[in-house]
């Protein structure tokens, strides 16, 4: 079955389970309105739906359960192509991504390596030692966040 014959007979069956449906509530309705008519007539009766008499739960009618089996295949049926079409994709974008941040990352080492540059003579102690050994630390942290995104990038 092509995707066109599948979407135009699951529109008809949405259509059709639609006009049923609400055929079954507007009789549902006159019945319940007719038995609360009856109800101040005969006070024997409780309000609930479920206890007037000849009223079903428009739920257990076999038409409305037989139109939801099918187009409960129907759907699984959708999602097991629509799945199979977009796996590909989910690859592709999943190494996309990692590149990406990757490259963020690594756009973020090099502007801690230039503070680190920057105030390379404090390193041991000097006025700024605290500011130089913080951008070291958030320096090794991305280039590690970005070598690893890569290399995760690479290995799939």
């Amino acid at each position: 079955m092509n995707a066109n014959d599948f979407g135009k007979k699951l529109g008809i069956g949405v259509r059709v389970a639609g006009r049923i449906a609400q055929q079954r509530a507007q009789q549902h309705a006159q019945e319940a309105a007719r038995a609360k008519n009856e109800q101040k007539l005969h006070p024997e009766y409780d309000s609930s739906p479920r206890s007037v008499p000849g009223v079903r739960d428009i739920r257990e009618l076999p038409e409305i359960r037989e139109i939801k089996e099918k187009s409960h295949k129907l759907t699984r049926a959708a999602g097991r192509g629509v799945g199979g079409f977009l796996r590909p994709f989910s690859r592709v974008g999943g190494i996309l991504w990692l590149e990406v941040t990757g490259f963020f990352f690594g756009l973020f080492a090099l502007y801690f390596a230039q503070d680190v540059w920057r105030v390379r003579q404090s390193y041991a102690a000097g006025p700024q030692h605290v500011h130089f050994l913080i951008s070291a630390i958030a320096t090794a942290v991305f280039v590690y966040l970005s070598v690893s995104a890569f290399w995760r990038a690479r290995r799939r």
